[in-house]
């Protein structure tokens, strides 16, 4: 019994604490910092399929362990940052309760995405990962920059819980979504990507050229590309 075989799910085990400790700043009203370990929930999340597949370290308990991280780190992380964030925002109203269904939405998106053996290099419906940074972002932002446009919405009673209804049924659907790891015998950048790319770096520049916290890049670059598989999707039927 050799030690890399512990190794994956060491890594994703630091994906759950990222996400654990990430949701008890959540709820001490700490979406900034809650946010940040979310991203390195998400790095560990990357790292832990890597290290599997370079050390053909796979196990049915890691694929178990991975889910069950991504739950706490990509559903109940991403929902409590809402609610906290309406919160720190005064919004007085039973719709706080709402984003609540962003992380039933994601129970379900994991089991699956376990079963379902379509999904390889690419994905039917929103990944975990991409829905909670979208939220994550969208709190961290509203928290440093409190005077902008974002904010005034956030301030509302409806803005974030449709946020997260929408997200929710995009976790479920079975809207393709291209994935950005390159299937055997894919091109390494075909035009989907290209343009993914293109997004990528306007999203940058425009941030930088305006000024707004780095936080509003990340927002904008999973939004775009969310939408560019919905309009693929369009075009495709």
């Amino acid at each position: 019994m050799t030690l890399k075989k512990y190794i994956p799910n060491t890594i994703t085990s630091l994906n759950a604490l990222c996400g654990t400790v990430g949701v008890v700043f959540a709820l001490q009203g700490r979406p900034d910092l809650a946010f940040i370990l979310m991203l390195a929930a998400a790095v560990f999340d990357f790292c832990d399929g890597l290290a599997a597949r370079l050390l053909g370290a796979y196990s049915p308990m890691g694929k178990e362990l991975d889910s069950l991280s991504d739950m706490v780190s990509f559903g109940v992380l991403p929902s409590v940052m809402l609610i906290g964030t309406m919160q720190l925002h005064q919004v007085d109203s039973w719709t706080e309760v709402i984003p609540v269904f962003l992380a039933v939405m994601s129970a379900l998106r994991l089991a699956k995405f376990n079963v379902d053996e379509r999904q390889t290099s690419d994905f039917l419906g929103v990944a975990t990962p991409t829905s909670a940074i979208i939220c994550g972002s969208l709190c961290y932002f509203v928290t440093v920059c409190p005077g902008t446009v974002l904010s005034s919405w956030v301030a509302t009673e409806w803005f974030l819980p449709v946020v997260a209804v929408v997200l929710g049924l995009l976790l479920v659907s079975e809207i393709p979504m291209f994935g950005m790891k390159i299937a055997k015998g894919h091109k390494l950048l075909d035009a989907k990507r290209m343009v993914f790319l293109c997004l990528i770096v306007a999203a940058i520049l425009f941030v930088a050229i305006a000024g707004y916290n780095w936080s509003l890049a990340v927002l904008l670059v999973f939004c775009a590309y969310i939408l560019e598989n919905l309009v693929l999707s369009l075009f495709r039927r």
